[in-house]
């Protein structure tokens, strides 16, 4: 009888034990995500003001989630607002180092006279997260 017992709760205690373990993996999936979009947007900034001598940075914003709205997936989004002296493509040519230009993930783009936008969305460590549903 015992026996019986102990399997009943092994049977029991199973599924919640692999519930409780799903859903803390999904969790430190969430934090490393955040993680990297606030060490992606550190070192952008790093970056700018490395290679920028006159920037001004005027606002940082940052993002992590599934950004285009298709798919099962998590991006990390960094989006950095300055000002500077330097044109368009000595900005993009500055931090051709760093990162590779592409319309979609990595652009510079001029709001107004002298202020600048810099984009870079990338991938997240965990991109198949809950977040990205």
């Amino acid at each position: 009888m015992t026996y019986l017992k102990r399997i009943g709760i092994v049977l029991i205690v199973l599924p919640v034990a692999l519930m409780i373990f799903l859903i803390a993996f999904e969790v430190f999936g969430m934090c490393m995500n955040h993680a990297a979009t606030s060490r992606q947007t550190e070192k952008l900034q790093d970056n700018l003001v490395r290679e920028i001598p006159d920037i001004e940075i005027v606002s940082v914003y940052s993002e992590t989630g599934n950004l285009s709205g298709t798919g099962n997936h998590v991006d990390c989004l960094s989006v950095i607002q300055f000002s500077t002296d330097m044109e368009e493509r000595e900005i993009e040519r500055a931090m051709s180092d760093y990162y590779s230009f592409d319309p979609a993930g990595c652009y510079v783009k001029e709001i107004e006279d002298g202020y600048y936008s810099f984009y870079l969305e990338s991938s997240a460590p965990f991109p198949d997260n809950i977040e990205g549903h």
